[in-house]
């Protein structure tokens, strides 16, 4: 599907392998690859960094904001969907590997990938035998069958995740949901034969069923437990490790969980005892923690704080504690087409125009933290075409040509409007004040209003009613693959299907008939070099409708720990990272 060249370019930036520290257990830090050692800057690109195969002890993670929620049914964010692998198991899943190797798709609860039908709409999957729950009760296909119905068909309830399912089951469009539909059959184009047999009917061919099968929305759920939203409250594991506690905005505590049977999981080594995880932790002192071997983990593995760069980067020992992977991910503004001006196309174009791109990339940290964009695909994701729709000297911005669209869309003396950001982020922060600055140079005033990154999309920049009523004209985002696709990148960001009352990724409100029909179209081809052109056409559609406006493809300076076990990290979801434990407490 891809050449060589593409597989390789993906491979190091998609896919790496991170160290991370755990507190109590051995120190012994130089065993030859037992545990601790230290590694150079860059080492966790292809290789795992100081691994170790030790047993006990505990692995801390911390992170700036909370989580969305914990609840596997009921997140986008990347980091989440990789936290809960630790807790809820999922169909299929990618391989805890670093480089390339990361880039495969496994089975997981299931024995083996789907098979398809010959049209690509059907899909078949077989549970492994001897699955258990946290509390010895069997898992059974008719459990994962109730996870997707929750996770996909209650947004009264469960507002976040994506709505591929939705979108594309036979049905998906009429079934309300169980909360609201009590038959007992549930939604019919998911079958379940038997307890060990899943079946999915589709609309239309999907070719990448199996990274579907990837998501946290596949992690069984016992019906007799579900509380709807309380649910994370005590979330039933299926994994390696369950809740000891969990504290609403502060943080969780995770512990082993006695049912999991390792015969049954070839993925998940398991080795710490003991998890935990801190919310709201200020992004500097996270990064202190790291570097001081405090903890093991930055949960966001969004890279550390512009206070922090200049100090990794200018001292040796401590860049060698680095890896500065592209992400995978490009940072882009969405102008909002319910909210005026910006329903006039040339509004649009102004501010595409005018910004100056170079000033916004230069605020979240220069080269290190990513370079300008043209294009929402990046070009480490299959499908990335090369084009420039609103080339400016130097990517700095043509003024002239702004004003001369701000006149075009009856707005001469340009006008006032707002941006969001997210507040824990100071490099998104940097970057919006950066475009407010631009923006003053054609005559368009913005005001900055920010909102917490665990809320941001529940309750502000993905609630359209909010968006509307507030005149949040713009709204600062950054946005990676669920899987490493063009669909997967562009799907839930630009198609009309994706917009939802809350907790929505298509911040533009984008639901253009020629970008639907051509995504939709596009997932149904079964020609694999077709389906790779087809997203770099798509691309250049919505470029056309000017509702997104490319900023950075962005890349992570990361931290690992001096003396640290290993963890595989990877980027297929949203450009953050997949943990998979591979490593123990040191």
């Amino acid at each position: 599907m891809k050449t060589k060249r593409t597989t390789v370019a993906i491979a190091t930036a998609v896919v790496l392998a991170l160290g991370a520290s755990a507190c109590g257990g051995s120190d012994d830090k130089s065993d030859g690859g037992k545990g601790g050692g230290s590694s150079a800057a860059n080492a966790a690109l292809t290789g795992l960094a100081n691994k170790s195969d030790k047993k006990g002890g505990t692995l801390a993670f911390e992170i700036a904001d909370a989580a969305d929620s914990l609840d596997p049914g009921n997140t986008y964010y990347g980091w989440v969907q990789n936290f809960a692998r630790l807790y809820g198991r999922t169909l299929t899943m990618f391989k805890p590997a670093p480089g390339k190797e990361g880039l495969k798709v496994v089975p997981d609860l299931a024995e083996g990938l789907g098979k398809p039908s010959a049209d690509a709409k059907t899909w078949t999957y077989k549970l492994r035998a001897g699955l258990k729950y946290e509390d010895g009760s069997p898992i059974t296909s008719k459990d994962v069958k109730y996870a997707i119905e929750r996770s996909n068909f209650a947004p009264e309830a469960l507002s976040n995740g994506p709505t591929y399912f939705k979108a594309h089951l036979e049905g998906g469009d009429k079934y309300e949901g169980p909360y609201k539909d009590k038959s007992p059959e549930g939604i019919k184009s998911i079958e379940t034969p038997d307890d060990q047999t899943i079946v999915f009917h589709l609309k239309d061919a999907f070719a990448d069923f199996d990274y579907l099968a990837t998501f946290s929305q596949t992690a069984p759920v016992p019906q007799k437990a579900d509380k709807g939203a309380q649910y994370v409250q005590h979330v039933i594991s299926s994994g390696p490790y369950k809740f000891e506690s969990y504290e609403e905005g502060k943080g969780a505590t995770l512990v082993r969980n006695a049912q999991w049977d390792p015969k049954t999981d070839p993925n998940r080594p398991a080795l710490p005892d003991k998890i935990t995880i801190k919310f709201k932790v200020n992004q500097v002192t996270v990064d202190n923690n790291l570097l001081n071997d405090s903890i093991g983990v930055d949960a966001g593995g969004a890279g550390v704080a512009p206070q922090t760069q200049p100090k990794v980067l200018r001292d040796a020992k401590l860049k060698n504690q680095t890896d500065n992977p592209y992400a995978s991910a490009t940072g882009y503004i969405g102008l909002n087409l319910k909210v005026k001006p910006f329903d006039n196309i040339h509004c649009r174009k102004a501010v595409q125009w005018g910004i100056d791109k170079v000033s916004v990339q230069e605020a979240m940290g220069g080269d290190p933290k990513g370079d300008v964009a043209s294009t929402l695909l990046p070009p480490s994701v299959d499908g990335y075409t090369k084009f420039d729709l609103y080339q400016t000297p130097g990517s700095k911005g043509d003024i002239e040509k702004a004003k001369a669209e701000l006149k075009e869309c009856g707005q001469p003396n340009g006008f006032s409007t707002n941006l969001t950001a997210r507040s824990d982020r100071p490099a998104e922060m940097a970057m919006a004040t950066a475009v407010q600055a631009s923006m003053k140079k054609i005559g368009i005033n913005v005001e900055i209003k920010s909102f917490p990154t665990g809320k941001y999309f529940t309750n502000f920049a993905g609630v359209p009613d909010y968006v509307h009523s507030h005149n949040l004209g713009m709204l600062m985002t950054a946005w990676g693959p669920d899987w490493p696709t063009g669909f997967g990148f562009l799907d839930q960001i630009a198609n009309g299907s994706a917009i939802k009352p809350s907790g929505g990724n298509n911040v533009q409100e984008l639901d253009d008939p020629q970008v639907n029909k051509a995504l939709n179209d596009g997932i149904a081809n079964t020609d694999a070099a077709a389906r790779v052109k087809a997203w770099g056409d798509v691309d250049k559609l919505i470029a056309e409708n000017a509702s997104a406006v490319p900023l950075v493809y962005r890349k992570n300076l990361l931290l690992r720990p001096k003396s640290a076990t290993n963890v595989t990290v990877d980027q297929a979801y949203l450009g953050t990272y997949n943990y998979l434990l591979m490593g123990s407490a040191k």
